[in-house]
């Protein structure tokens, strides 16, 4: 059974959110949630599970060991540098090559 890539964005604020969501939207994955602190990041991992974490690095206090810790499969893309992020889009338009750059999500598949 397939599903689509899930695809969680985080920024400092509102403005920030929505150009993030834009630049990241596409019809190959679902945009879910928004997070515009570090804290409300890591409560929406559970809420949504995300497969992509897309995060502009100027939200204060992000932390992509936290994030690891609390979903260790998600793959984390920064816009801008961030430590121990899996990819690095250096301008909003590249957030969806970013993305699909990626190695694909993969895992044991469950019954």
């Amino acid at each position: 059974m397939c599903r689509a890539l899930k695809v969680l964005c985080a920024a400092p604020d509102a403005d920030s959110l929505r150009a993030l969501k834009g630049a990241t939207v596409s019809a190959r994955w679902e945009l879910v949630g928004g997070a515009s602190t570090a804290e409300e990041l890591v409560r929406q991992l559970d809420d949504h599970g995300p497969d992509v974490i897309v995060v502009d690095a100027a939200l204060p206090g992000v932390d992509v060991a936290a994030i690891r810790q609390a979903a260790p499969r998600v793959r984390v893309i920064s816009l801008g540098s961030l430590p121990g992020a899996d990819g690095v889009a250096p301008t909003p338009e590249r957030v969806r090559d970013t993305i699909l750059g990626l190695p694909p999500v993969g895992g044991p598949v469950r019954r």
